[in-house]
């Protein structure tokens, strides 16, 4: 069943590639997060310096492509979902790196990609816009199952964190996994009455303006080797402006339920690179979890075909 607040889909195909563009924005996002890892390890870079530029560079390519078709008319009502929602965008993507730099990447991948998924469908079942029933839980088990078999590691964090860092790091996943959701349920209207292009320029431009508040407390840098400005560039071009513009396609056409879930590609696509460009092992587990994953994103694009009854 659709989110009754999304334009009623009528053919199965465009069910499909509405499923297929969250997906795609969740396997660029899972490339970024590998680009990021090395920005913070590699070459030192703090995360308030990496998401504005990734935001600022997204933000500069899509007011270039799309910037002269947005419809001030239609944007003056919703310019408070806009904001809300840019914010909330923000947010997420920087609370989720504060994470990873306090107790590596598992447990704030874990929550920041498992938890949304759970609190969009009891939004959802609260406002009657999902029925419960056993293919939803089974779904919705699978990809979750799934993306922990995924994510989990063996290391516990990085070597030497106490504690604190521990709690701190939690505390930001769960603030990520909160704002995340926040999102996906308020991005789609956006995306509606706008259009993807239009929708993904004003909400990578107010992210951008959120994060440069950041020079409040700490100076922003670009970075003056070559390796790394290609790096702030595929981040901003690839993972900001084009996933983005493929998650808000998505998003006009899917409920929030099936915008998380579809997103949930985005630690698969990671640990399959990693294993592909930097040599590591993919466990039997991890397999076993990146089939349920599938799996369940094919029994989402069944469940969103059928017909609202």
């Amino acid at each position: 069943m659709l989110n009754s607040s999304s334009p009623t889909i009528n053919a199965p195909s465009q069910a499909g590639l509405a499923l297929a563009a969250a997906c795609s924005a969740g396997f660029l996002w899972g490339t970024g997060a590998l680009v990021v890892n090395v920005l913070i390890v590699k070459y030192g870079f703090k995360p308030e310096n990496i998401s504005f530029w990734r935001f600022a560079l997204g933000a500069a390519v899509l007011l270039a492509v799309f910037g002269s078709r947005i419809d001030g008319a239609k944007l003056r009502p919703l310019l408070p979902t806009a904001l809300v929602a840019g914010t909330a965008m923000a947010g997420y993507v920087l609370c989720w790196f504060l994470g990873i730099e306090r107790i590596g990447a598992s447990i704030p991948t874990l929550i920041a990609l498992c938890l949304p998924p759970v609190l969009v469908t009891i939004v959802a079942l609260v406002r009657g816009q999902e029925r419960l029933d056993a293919p939803l839980l089974l779904v919705l088990s699978a990809a979750l199952i799934g993306t922990v078999l995924i994510v989990a590691r063996h290391e516990s964090g990085p070597a030497g964190g106490d504690q604190r860092d521990l709690v701190i790091g939690i505390a930001y996943a769960i603030a990520s996994a909160l704002l995340y959701a926040g999102f996906t349920l308020i991005s789609g209207r956006l995306s509606a009455e706008l259009g993807a292009g239009q929708a993904a320029t004003c909400l990578t431009l107010v992210a951008a303006l959120v994060m440069g508040l950041s020079t409040l407390y700490r100076p922003l840098h670009w970075p003056t080797g070559v390796p790394p400005q290609a790096w702030f560039l595929y981040l901003g071009l690839v993972t900001a402006a084009l996933a983005l513009l493929a998650f808000s396609w998505g998003a006009a056409r899917l409920s929030p339920m099936a915008l998380t879930v579809a997103t949930l590609i985005e630690p698969l696509s990671a640990v399959l690179l990693a294993a592909l460009l930097l040599g590591e092992q993919l466990g039997a587990w991890q397999w076993f979890g990146g089939a349920l994953l599938l799996l369940s994103i094919w029994g989402l694009g069944r469940r969103a075909a059928a017909p609202v009854k």
